[in-house]
Parts: structure tokens; C-alpha cells; sequence
């Protein structure tokens, strides 16, 4: 029976992998129909959509898929649907700010879904405005730590185009900058030779809250319920763990 378990532990680790990546894959052409009805269907003269199509690129979303959002998203193919941004405010187990961003086509089922998420996972919903303030918008860029990358090489590249700050989280950088200047930014690690997976605006705490093993495990969970919502997009949370804890949750 050990080879059977063996197999039915494989394919069910299999099955959830391919879940994640659906949900992954739609999370991200959603994206690109976004960008293109906003901002029209040229990457060249569109930069938000641009920077999706690379992000769903660096995930492996066929370029097919890529191609038909954008025609649905800009109008040149019928069959686009109109998605409003919704954002949800709330606190995770022991005191953690939580930003939920939605897409989504139906307010009300967004809504029941984010609450269900919370409640079942030790979060409460707050009221507009409670837990956004403890948040900044900032300009995003994830760069791959690589052979001849590391934070100095990075740090010089992105200097002069407006990067506030570089941050090294082991496996990759973080490069931080205003909103405005995430496409200079972009440009400056491009024209370096410095490759990247994704440049995005998101929001970056102002404060974080230390967490233990315990803490971290039940935020963690709760970011995982959140994030399997079909119409989130996108979670911050204002935690802080240190290694030995991330490493003992994992």
C-alpha cells in the first residue's frame, strides 16, 4: 500500500498545484483585460499593460490567452466583461492590517467571499479607511537574484531612475519607488541587462507587526483562504517574521 499512498499523496499535491496555477493564470489575464480597456490594447503605448503581459509571460500563460485578453479587454474581440476594483480592509490574528484588492464583475459576491475568508480564518472585516492609513502606494519591482545580480549591481542600475530603496529577501530584490516612476524604473534594470518578474503598483506598510510561529501560521493560513477567492487580486498585510520563524511555518 506504501507505493499506492505514495501516488494518491503525489497526484493530490498535483491537483492542488494545478488549482493554484488556474486561479493564478485568471487572476493574471484578468489583469491584462484590465490594463487594456483602460489604457488601450498597444503594450508599447500602454505601460500597466505591459507590465501584466510580462508578468503573466514570466508565469508561463500562454501567449494565446495573452493575445485574446487583450483583444477582449481593448474591444477588438467580443466576449469582455467590466470588472470594477474593490478594496476590503481587515485584521488578521493578532493585530495585522490586511488590504484585500478585488476584480471582480459582482460586488456582492466579492463581498461574501472576502467575509466568509476573514471569519473562517481568525480575521475580522473593518470599516473604510481603519486600515488603509497604515499603508503606502508604492511602485514594486521583483528582480530574480542571479549569477552577477546581487543588491549592489541592482542598487546601481535603479539609482538615478527614482528607486527609493533595494531590498534583499534571499531569493530575489525588491526595488521600491513612487508610483510614477515604477516604468523608469522598469527601463533603467532593462537597459542594465537586469531581467525581472514583475513591476507593479502595490502597497507597502508604513509599520509591521512581529509574529511568532503561532501568529505567523494563522496569518498565513488566512492569506491563503484570501487569495483563493476567484475575484482577488491581490493581498498586503503589514507582518514581520524573521527567518527561523518563516522556515519552521513552511
Amino acid at each position: 500500500m506504501s507505493g499506492h499512498s505514495k501516488w494518491a499523496t503525489t497526484k493530490h499535491k498535483k491537483a492542488a498545484i494545478d488549482a493554484k496555477r488556474g486561479k493564478l493564470f485568471a487572476k493574471l489575464i484578468k489583469n491584462i483585460e484590465v490594463a487594456a480597456r483602460t489604457g488601450g490594447g498597444d503594450p508599447a503605448g500602454n505601460p500597466t499593460l505591459y507590465d501584466a503581459i510580462q508578468k503573466a509571460k514570466k508565469s508561463s500563460v500562454p501567449n494565446d490567452n495573452i493575445d485574446r485578453a487583450v483583444k477582449r479587454g481593448s474591444g477588438a474581440e467580443a466576449g469582455g466583461v467590466e470588472y470594477q476594483s474593490i478594496t476590503y480592509e481587515g485584521y488578521a490574528s493578532g493585530g495585522v492590517a490586511v488590504l484585500v484588492e478585488c476584480l471582480t464583475d459582482n460586488r456582492n459576491r466579492s463581498a461574501s467571499e472576502v467575509r466568509t475568508a476573514m471569519t473562517r480564518n481568525g480575521g475580522t472585516m473593518a470599516d473604510p479607511g481603519s486600515v488603509s492609513y497604515l499603508f503606502t502606494r508604492k511602485g514594486v519591482v521583483v528582480v530574480p537574484a542571479a549569477d552577477g545580480v546581487d543588491e549592489d549591481t541592482v542598487l546601481v542600475a535603479v539609482l538615478d531612475a527614482g528607486a527609493e530603496e533595494v531590498r534583499d529577501l534571499g531569493d530575489t530584490f525588491e526595488v521600491v519607488c513612487e508610483p510614477t516612476d515604477l516604468v523608469a524604473v522598469r527601463t533603467a534594470l532593462q537597459d542594465a541587462g537586469i531581467d525581472y518578474d514583475s513591476a507593479e503598483a502595490g502597497f507597502v506598510p508604513s509599520v509591521t507587526v512581529e509574529l511568532d510561529e503561532e501568529g505567523a501560521g494563522k496569518v498565513f493560513r488566512l492569506i491563503d483562504a484570501l487569495e483563493d477567492c476567484d475575484d482577488v487580486q491581490n493581498v498586503y498585510a503589514n507582518y514581520d517574521v524573521s527567518d527561523e520563524v518563516l522556515e519552521s511555518v513552511s
